[in-house]
């Protein structure tokens, strides 16, 4: 679209922020000198940075493929898609506070970027694993929308088919790697400072992905690769090993100052403690008192109560405390000697003065977060398939979530939960679960593509994301009274679409016959005032569930979002006394559609010069633009 309308006045844009924009900013914050006429200037920045980046032309350690710069080139090309509601399929959609989104997930992570920019807390993926029978995303970059609309069978196909990625294609390490990379790289802009994300997967792609996110988040901030026991049988059928367990890669966005939260402590760990002497003080474990690392002070011997004496520490040891902080400890009966006070002395920890939690282990044991059996359990009881054929194949368990959920957010900090790889809903279900749990209120965002299951029951997979989140909120509800005054467990739908504007661009603008033909301002056939607003609150940097009133000013209808932060005016005539009493709200933006003009360009010159008094004398910050 037109930068500005006839008369001066900007107009909005409807294109997603593209990466590079905002590295750009604070390339340009940082050294200014780098940019000649608005273009950067890598002499510049080697000069600024004392003549110290290397020769691009040098070879260095790092992850190369075929499709690499497509996959580049895809994460930056914006788009002009927008997010639908969709109340029919949605529950709750009034007062709820997650979200589902139907749609794929790249054009939806970009869509995202403005309004949940460092807004996430938490992450959690479980991509396709690309064993060569699962669903694999091959992007067309210029024209990503357009491949999706023809998928879901919304546009005339145009041979364009998304297919299992077979390990016969010569590319097939580098079609996942092509898929996931500026998937992770738009989800790491969400993430807050203090987020993380988590991504199971197994050992088809475990190495690359890897070497994949320490590209996108930095291999500083790796944090570790947990195992997870998937499942709990040994498979005498396999041919070499029976393969257990699948892997947890867990990235920082600060790695090196994130940390996990302590897990809660369990009955089999207490039970370790006892009170074999009766001490006052309660039940107490042992440890040992002598350890590896070379202590000067550490190699005294120790006369015991029962006669005995211990020459020094076992070789290779030392005490870990010194001689006079060893019988002070004694003296405080935190000394354990054994029932017959001769054995090599041991330090009592009592159970009242250990830690309240867990430190969290890179383990994780089937008995605690559950296996591939239990996951379908999970499913099966939130979901009727009518045959076993139809029931998805690779569901997680919701154990398995909610052990990250514990580990990486908060209960009161309305922390936002992002997976956009759905499947079929459990991470939405953890959700809820943890926060019955412990009255919190986290909050999830799900995106899910959706793929035809070549079923009835479900044809898609996000029919099986939504019908778990129905069946996940009514199991809830059910089992815990006290959400039933409170807050309705609901979820909002989304699905993307075009665009509710006639949004120009150098696709679908260019005719038969090649001449390019500029779309007259206007909404798109088939928009609606709640898709308008929905599109304009997003990517005016709103997040979806922002609170949107409908207010008159001076007898115009407008729509107030976030207490009056935006003002969206989609229908009606729009006046120059609407537009004093919208200014003299001093709200920060401003959206007024072209057609509430009118023909009246008079009024849009006026429009202008009433913002522009208004941030001149009154010291007022607003923006006022035409869409």
């Amino acid at each position: 679209m037109n930068a500005e309308t006839n008369s001066g006045l900007a107009r909005f844009d409807l294109a997603s922020l593209a990466p590079k924009d905002d590295r750009y900013a604070v390339l340009r914050d940082l050294i200014p000198e780098a940019f000649a006429e608005l273009e950067l200037d890598l002499e510049s920045v080697r000069r600024a940075l004392g003549d110290c980046v290397l020769d691009p032309t040098t070879e260095r350690y790092g992850l190369s493929w075929p499709g690499k710069g497509a996959a580049t080139v895809a994460l930056q090309e914006p788009t002009v898609a927008c997010l639908r509601p969709d109340p029919a399929c949605s529950r709750e959609p009034e007062a709820a506070r997650d979200i589902l989104i139907e749609g794929d997930n790249l054009e939806v992570l970009k869509l995202l970027q403005r309004a949940y920019h460092g807004k996430v807390k938490m992450i959690y993926i479980d991509p396709p694993y690309n064993t060569g029978n699962e669903f694999i995303y091959p992007d067309d970059f210029r024209e990503g929308l357009a491949s999706y609309l023809e998928f879901t069978g919304q546009a005339d196909e145009g041979g364009r088919q998304l297919s299992a990625n077979a390990e016969t294609s010569g590319r097939y390490h580098s079609n996942w790697l092509s898929m996931m990379y500026p998937r992770l790289a738009l989800a790491r802009n969400l993430l807050r400072s203090d987020g993380v994300i988590f991504v199971t997967i197994d050992d088809h792609e475990v190495h690359n992905l890897r070497l994949l996110m320490d590209e996108v988040f930095g291999p500083e901030n790796f944090v570790a690769s947990c195992i997870w026991q998937k499942i709990h049988t040994r498979k005498n059928s396999a041919q070499q090993f029976s393969a257990n367990h699948d892997y947890v890669l867990v990235y920082g966005k600060d790695g090196q100052q994130w940390r996990p939260k302590l897990l809660p402590r369990t009955a089999a760990v207490d039970d370790e403690y006892s009170n074999p002497d009766d001490d006052p003080r309660g039940a107490w474990s042992d440890g040992p008192v002598q350890a590896r690392n070379y202590y000067s002070r550490g190699t005294y011997a120790i006369g015991c109560p029962g006669g005995r004496v211990i020459a020094g520490p076992p070789s290779g040891t030392y005490w870990r405390v010194s001689e006079e902080e060893f019988w002070e400890l004694d003296r405080d009966n935190r000394i354990w000697w054994g029932p017959d006070g001769n054995n090599v002395p041991r330090i009592k920890r009592f159970l009242t003065e250990v830690q309240a939690g867990l430190v969290p282990q890179t383990i994780w044991p089937h008995s605690e977060v559950g296996h591939t059996q239990r996951a379908k359990e999970d499913l099966l009881a939130r979901v009727t398939f009518e045959s076993s054929d139809s029931v998805f194949d690779t569901p997680k368990p919701v154990g398995l979530i909610e052990r990250m959920l514990r580990l990486a957010t908060d209960a009161n900090g309305a922390d936002i939960v992002l997976d956009f790889f759905a499947g079929s809903g459990a991470t939405g279900e953890a959700v809820w679960k943890l926060n019955a749990e412990d009255d919190g209120d986290r909050r999830f965002v799900l995106v899910q593509l959706p793929e035809p299951t070549g079923y009835d029951d479900y044809a898609t997979v996000a029919e099986i994301t939504r019908a778990r989140l129905d069946g996940a909120a009514d199991a809830l509800q059910a089992g815990h009274p006290t959400l039933v005054d409170g807050p309705p467990v609901g979820f909002r739908t989304y699905y993307l679409a075009e665009s509710n504007f006639r949004v120009w661009n150098t696709h679908s603008a260019v005719g038969e016959d090649g001449a390019v033909s500029l779309f007259a301002d206007g909404t798109a056939e088939g928009a609606t005032g709640e898709g308008i607003v929905a599109e304009l609150l997003l990517k005016a940097g709103f997040e979806l569930i922002a609170d949107v009133d409908q207010v008159d000013v001076a007898g115009v209808e407008a729509n107030s979002v976030a207490d009056g932060q935006l003002l969206i005016v989609a229908d009606g005539q729009l006046t120059l006394e609407a537009v004093e009493a919208m200014v003299a709200m001093e709200p920060a933006l401003i959206l007024v559609l072209d057609r509430c003009f009118g023909d009246d360009d008079e009024l849009k010159v006026n429009t202008m010069q009433t913002v522009r008094a208004a941030n001149q004398g009154v010291g007022a910050n607003i923006t006022l633009k035409v869409v």
